[in-house]
């Protein structure tokens, strides 16, 4: 492991380590369970939209189509401030945000992950 990063401290003054990184509760409506559940619902529109194009349906394809342009956006914002907010890690914020518009499954599956991992740590709050 690397050592704890430092702040930067005046000539001659001893530099502290930077606390650890903790969730804050003060992060409004982006918790991490409604987060995830959205991202769910944002998959089943995804693999909904994936169905009906295969089938020709064109009103529903456009209308899903549509769905998932929105929710992906929404998304990625909500992720960004979510990362910046320490509500969820950036790696789960780059999947949402990065890989979610062409296949949110992959951020689905990083909510799921990293729900495993906070059960796993005695301390992380699942908020």
């Amino acid at each position: 492991m690397s050592a704890p990063a430092e702040v930067n401290a005046p000539p001659g003054a001893t530099a502290r380590p930077l606390p650890a990184a903790q969730p804050r509760p003060d992060a409004g409506p982006l918790t991490f369970t409604r987060l995830k559940w959205t991202s769910f619902f944002h998959s089943v529109v995804y693999l909904s939209l994936i169905a009906c194009a295969i089938a020709g349906l064109a009103g529903p394809t456009l209308v899903l189509g549509w769905t998932h342009g929105i929710l992906w956006i929404a998304m990625s914002l909500a992720c960004i401030a979510a990362v910046r907010r320490r509500v969820i890690p950036l790696r789960l914020g780059v999947a949402v945000a990065v890989l979610g518009g062409l296949g949110p499954f992959i951020g689905s599956y990083e909510f799921i992950r990293e729900q495993g991992r906070r059960k796993a740590a005695p301390t992380a709050p699942d908020h």
